[in-house]
Order: structure tokens, then sequence, then C-alpha cells
């Protein structure tokens, strides 16, 4: 900053072009007041006023009468100014003065009626009175006077204390720029004390930039007359930091309407303005995670209205956003039920929050949706209730998904009520929490596969890893490497190291699927990593720790391949520590019906369909089936089923026609095999219990008619028990 402060002088003038000014206010010559009402007006005037002519009162005005406690105006009337006037401050008085020209008022002693003196002020001028020269003037009490001055001055600190304690910037300057009036606030906005700020032209404080801003704002303000108000303008203070400044701008003018500068009202707004940009970038942010979560967010008012809701509600719920924004809630409902609704009553009424209260929706457009809801109240920064909030999140999937790992846990993939089965859930739920080595045997298809992911998930091992290795499908080498991994330049092609499944199930378990198609070779390396929980990667000599629970799994006799030596007796004894032997399904139709429904569940959700069941005809041909690939192959058939079914039942016309070939008749009391009355009777009885006994649903179930389950129900002498 410059040691001088700046002064702009006449050229310097930022509100004037070059060469001419504006005048600042075109008036109008007024013309005078006629005799009559002049005197009627200095009759009602706060001051002393009176006319003399020839030396004498011609006139006196009632005010003056007062201050000379003469009873009224016309008692003065007549009288001679020296009269009134101390004989020391006659000699006082001008003689006679120029038309026009003002002597200025007069400090005098006057003489009251009652013999008092009164101090004045006293002006006398020559005038043309009602057509003759005369001499006015005014009287002006110099009690009056101080009286004034002090109320004056009271009132002046007053407004000065007001100016300065407010914490806006108030200011004055001049047409040239230079500053006439600044208040506290202005000198802590620019940092410099009011002595050296008053007369400083604005200039010398700011940088170009904020100069050519401030000309433009000022001259615009200048020949418009029109104030500006709330302009933002970035600055610069003395020391270089950046100011956002909320400026108000109006012209200041004199008693006779002329203009002689600008009047400001400023307001250091940067850190609100900070805090606006911070506040707006935030709320766009809320904005786009209000818009991008999947879950619908729905606020309310503590009437019930809708506030505002995200477009994610619209793919949940059968409404659009623009047609439920302030509108009552449970207008909004119309299409489902109104647990929403009550969920969001009992906040609004109670104040307290509801956490994952789950229902299944009930409206057409989503049938079998499940959602979640959880509402919270609404509550402002002051503590203020304002409302609710409601999210609804559809969790149909994690239903679907809690049911399978509770079936996996539970072995209720695992289906059927024959007695083996019933035996071999008991025995499973014994092995779970155990790290017992398990040998699954049983036909292919039996679900032997099913049996080692069941004792896995609901193990300690649960949330470790699962590795299934078939061993029938890779040659010796190719198996050990699978199996144990191997190091970089093993064998040709061996081009880096590579983990092995052993080390892959760390922790969790490793299912050797066709454990009874490995070479000798192979089961003396498994032997070993049974005996001594480790193993070797191949060409590696560095024993490394095993920590899994091996399941072995196999279709074949292993018993009978001891005997034969084509399997290790010490390893058979080492894998059979429990053995779990699946019966094949041809053992076991008394659980096809429930199989049959299980995969219609399951297909119904794959392929869309609502597919009720399968006719009595085609439960005859399961029934008198062999069923060779057991529960696999019950399950190929129902797929194929499903792809060429079109209506609600699944008919003869529907399966494959190898399946169909080996039936040998429609009627099922002429089934061969186990296809007897007996496995009917057990059929119809399966889907009565499934429906609660419900002969319309269990017929629709099985795809007969209702008089048919009614005669088979009399025939068998069926009861619900």
């Amino acid at each position: 900053m410059a040691d001088r402060p700046y002064r702009a002088s006449r050229r310097d003038s930022f509100v004037f072009p070059r060469g001419e000014e504006k005048p600042a206010v075109d008036r109008e010559a007024s013309a005078p007041l006629p005799a009559g009402d002049v005197l009627a007006l200095a009759g009602a005037a706060g001051v002393g006023l009176y006319v003399v002519y020839d030396a004498c009162f011609s006139y006196t005005n009632a005010h003056l009468a007062k201050l000379l406690s003469y009873p009224g105006a016309r008692d003065l009337v007549g009288k001679n100014l020296s009269e009134v006037i101390h004989p020391e401050d006659c000699r006082l008085l001008p003689a006679d003065t120029p038309p026009g020209v003002d002597p200025g008022a007069l400090i005098v002693r006057l003489l009251k009626k009652d013999g008092g003196i009164l101090p004045a002020a006293l002006t006398c001028r020559s005038i043309d009175f009602q057509g003759v020269k005369a001499r006015a003037g005014c009287v002006i009490s110099i009690d009056t006077m101080v009286h004034r001055l002090g109320e004056l001055e009271d009132s002046l600190k007053r407004y000065e204390t007001i100016l300065d304690d407010v914490n806006v910037q108030l200011s004055e300057i001049d047409l040239h720029g230079n500053i006439t009036f600044i208040n506290d606030a202005g000198c802590r906005m620019w940092k410099l004390p009011r002595e050296e700020l008053m007369g400083m032209n604005y200039r010398h404080y700011m940088k170009d930039r904020d100069i050519r801003e401030y000309d433009r704002l000022y001259k615009k303000v200048y020949f418009t007359g029109i104030p500006m108000q709330n302009v933002i303008l970035e600055v610069t203070d003395r020391e270089g930091v950046q100011k956002t400044i909320e400026k108000s701008v109006s012209l200041a003018r004199n008693a006779a309407g002329l203009i002689y500068g600008f009047r400001m009202v400023s307001r250091d707004v940067t850190e609100k303005r900070e805090a606006e940009k911070k506040l707006a970038e935030q709320r766009l942010r809320l904005e786009a995670i209000f818009s991008s979560v999947k879950d619908a967010i729905i606020t309310v008012d503590p009437d019930f209205a809708v506030i505002d809701a995200n477009k994610s509600i619209e793919s949940i719920c059968p409404v659009q956003v623009c047609d439920i924004t302030g509108q009552k809630f449970t207008a909004c409902t119309g299409l489902c039920g109104q647990a929403c609704a009550e969920v969001l009553k009992q906040t609004l009424e109670k104040k307290t929050a509801v956490r994952e209260y789950r229902i299944e929706c009930d409206h057409k457009a989503r049938p079998q949706q499940v959602v979640s809801l959880s509402s919270s109240p609404l509550i402002d920064p002051q503590g203020n209730f304002m409302g609710a909030v409601m999210v609804i999140r559809d969790v149909t999937l994690l239903r679907d998904v809690e049911r399978e790992l509770r079936e996996r846990h539970q072995f209720q993939r695992l289906i059927g009520r024959n007695k083996t089965m019933q035996n071999i859930y008991s025995l499973l739920e014994d092995l779970a929490g155990l790290d017992t080595t398990v040998l699954v045997t049983g036909e292919s298809g039996t679900g032997k596969e099913l049996v080692a992911r069941a004792l896995h998930y609901s193990g300690n091992r649960a949330f470790k890893p699962f590795t299934t290795v078939n061993c029938s499908a890779l040659a010796e080498g190719l198996l050990e490497s699978e199996l144990f991994g191997h190091v970089k330049g093993a064998f040709t092609g061996a081009i880096k190291d590579k983990q092995g499944r052993f080390a892959a199930a760390e922790g969790g378990t490793i299912l050797l699927d066709e454990i009874g198609d490995i070479s000798p070779l192979m089961q003396l390396k498994l032997l070993r990593v049974l005996q001594e929980k480790e193993f070797e990667m191949v060409g590696d000599s560095t024993p490394r720790k095993a920590d899994v629970r091996v399941i072995a799994c196999t279709n074949r006799n292993l018993k009978e391949k001891v005997k034969k030596g084509e399997f290790r007796q010490d390893l058979y004894y080492r894998l059979k520590v429990v053995e779990v032997e699946l019966p094949p399904l041809r053992e076991r139709l008394e659980d096809l019906p429930l199989l049959v429904d299980h995969f219609r569940r399951r297909f119904n959700e794959r392929f869309d369909k609502n597919i009720e069941g399968i006719s009595i005809e085609v439960l005859g041909l399961f029934m008198g089936y062999t069923w060779p690939g057991n529960v696999r192959e019950l399950e190929h058939v129902m797929e194929h089923a499903f792809v060429l079914c079109r209506g609600g039942t699944i008919t003869l016309r529907h399966l494959p026609a190898d399946i169909t070939a080996a039936r040998q008749s429609r009627d099922l009391p002429r089934m061969k095999s186990k296809a007897t009355p007996a496995h009917e009777a057990q059929a119809i009885r399966d889907a009565l219990n499934k429906t609660g006994w419900n002969k319309s649903k269990a017929a629709r179930l099985l795809g007969i008619g209702r008089r048919t389950i009614y005669r088979k129900i009399t025939d068998y002498q069926l009861r619900d028990d």
C-alpha cells in the first residue's frame, strides 16, 4: 500500500463521462406563495418571526409574543424594535442590507414585558413586504438552541453507536470515490483504522480487477438512479486475502435533491458462500445417493403427506413418484396392502423407529414379492419432529437365499420320508459339527454331493472353502498336480507354481468324488495325507500341512475292490471312518411325490411358470419306473416336462420318449412292480397332508379331478390323523 492515501481529483471522477456531467435533478421553477399563505405559515412556525417597517413591528407571530411574555402577537405590533432589544445591543443591528443578502445571525439580549432578559439569536434582512421595503427576521431562544443542540448531539451519538455496532459495513463516498463516512465494521473488513480510511479513495485498497467491477456498479447506479441490491463481488483486501462481498449501493442526495455521492451497505459473505457451496455440494451428493440406492425411500410429514420419494420406489411399488408427492400416504397404497402405512403410522404416533419388519406384498403386479420395512422419525437440528422416513427393501431374493442356506444347514435339500432317509438325516446331524472323515456311497444320482455339501455347510467349516475333485476325470499325473499342486519346472509345461485343491481348501472341506477309480500310486499319496495331515507339491519335497476335512464319494463297491486287491485296505478304512450309504430311488418310491413337488416349485421359479402338478397317469408311470439314474434322472425328466408343458398339469406327452416307452399300462391298479394301490394311496395321502387336507388343492397338485380324489379317499379309507 502506498504511504500517502490516494485522493481523487475532479478529473478522476468515475461517474461522469469526459466533457459532460449529468444533472442530478431536473426541477421546474416553483411559483411564489401568496402573501396571505406566507403569513399563515409564519404564524405556525416554531420560532419567533417578525417584520419591521420604519423601525416598528408590522407583524409578529404568536411564538415571538410568547418568548417576550406578551399576551398575543397584536400586542407587539407598532412597538419600536429598540423597545424589545437591550440598549447596548441595538448598535449591533445593521442599518440596512441589500435584497437577497443574508447578514447572518446576531446574539442579542431581548427585553421581556415582565422585565426579564432573553438571550436569543436574531436574524434581520431587507425584504419587500406587501409592496413596501421592510426588514424581516426570526428569533430563536439561546436556551432552546442549546437544548436542541444537546438533543441533536445525543441523537448523533446514539446513531453512531448503532452504526458502529452493526456487523455490516455502512459507508459513503463522494462522486470521486473518496470515503466520507465508514463505520467500525467497514474498518474491520478492510483492516484499516477509520482515521486512515476517511478521505481515502476506494481504489487505494483494491486490485485493478476489483476497481473495474466497482466502477461499473457505481456508474450503473448513477446513470439509472436505481439502487443495486445484494450484488455479489469478489475482492482482495490489502493483505491479499480473497473475499466475497455482498453489496447494496444507492445514491446520496443533499437537502436540495442534488447527488453528492453514494451510500453503501456491504457484508462479508465469504464464510457464508463457502458454507452454501459446501451445503450445495453435500446436497448434490445426498441427492445422488438418494437417487442411486436400490431401496425405496419415502418421507412423510406429521400429517401423513408424502414429502419426497426416490425413483427406486417405482420398481418396488405400483406407484409413480410424480403421482404421490404431496398426497396422503394412505391414498398411495390402494394397489397393495396397508402394512407399510401401519408401520409409518406407528412411527408418527409413537415417534419411535421400526426395524426390519418383513411382509409379503399383496398386489397383483408383483406376486410373492417380499419386502423389508424400516421407518425412523425425522428430527431437525433443533430437535423438532418433522415426520418420518421409511425404507422399503426388496428381499425376495434374500428370502430365497436364506431358504436355500437354511435347507443346506438343516439337510432339507435331501428330501424324503423313507425310514432309511430319516436315519441318514439323524446321522448327518451327528456328523455336522465333527471333522471326521466320511465315505458317502450309493448309486450314481442318489445325491452323494448333496450329502457332502450338507455336512460342510452345517459344520464349523461352513464359512471356509468347499472344493470338489472328480478323481475319475483326470489321469494319474494330472490328478496328483490337481490335488497337491506343483512347483515351476516340476515337469514339461510347468511354467509357474500352481496351488493344489488341498491348499485351496485350507480350513474347509475337500470332496474326493469317484474315489474308487484312482490308481494305486494316488491311493498311497492320499493315505499319507489322511495319516500325517500333510502333503508335498509335485517337484518339491517340502511337507505342507493340510487342515482340511476329507469327504469321499463313490458308486463302486470298495469292499469288493479291496478283496480283489484293486483298492488299498488301509486307505479304505481311513476313508470309512463313517459311511453314509444312500438308497436308490426305486427303494424309496414313497418319497417320489415329495421329490416331484420339490422340482415343480424349483422349475416354476426358474421358468416363470405356474404348473400345479402332474397327472395321475404320470404319477403311475413314475411309481412303476425303476429310475436307474435315481434322483438326478427324475430332476432331468421334470425339467424336460417343464420345457414342453404350456398348461397347468404335466401329462404323459410332456415326458421324454424313453420314459413313456417303459410304461406298461395307463391304469394304476395294474402298475408293474411296486406301482401298487398302496403307492397310489400314499401319494394321495402326501398331497392331502401337504395341502392341509384341502381336497381341491390336493386334486390340483396330483392333476386329477375333485370327484376322483373323493372317490379315492373313500376307496382307500384315508383319514386325517
